[in-house]
């Protein structure tokens, strides 16, 4: 049972469940979250009768993102977003909200490894300096 597993392999059943450029994407993202910061730790969240698999989250004395997988696009959120600095303009959605920011990638999609990186750093000093 999925419940009894790890957290990384909790997260390995999801990339399992999206065979298609979504699950290529998160495991791109996800392997540049735990490159960005080593200090990561990988939870699953947030599990219910619509997405009983859960939601992969990246946590470093507090959540930093999430990762969910949309019929077309793969959304990593930022719940403290409207505080992290974005000076490339990463954040394309959510953007309305009062606290979280998201950047969805579509098929096909690159990202700036220099601006994701700066991004999930800003959230760790954020967590931090609370």
């Amino acid at each position: 049972m999925i419940d009894n597993q790890s957290a990384s392999q909790q997260i390995n059943a999801i990339l399992k469940m999206n065979r298609d450029w979504r699950g290529e994407t998160l495991s791109r993202l996800r392997t540049f979250i735990q490159k960005a910061d080593p200090a990561v730790i990988e939870e699953v969240k947030w599990k219910k009768p619509s997405k009983p698999e859960g939601v992969p989250v990246w946590s470093h004395d507090g959540i930093i993102c999430y990762a969910d997988t949309l019929k077309n696009a793969v959304r990593l959120t930022f719940p403290k977003g409207v505080q992290v600095q974005d000076p490339k303009k990463l954040f394309n959605t959510r953007l309305e909200s009062n606290t979280v920011r998201a950047i969805d990638f579509h098929e096909g999609d690159t990202f700036n490894e220099a601006a994701l990186k700066a991004l999930i750093l800003d959230a760790v000093r954020l967590n931090m300096s609370k």
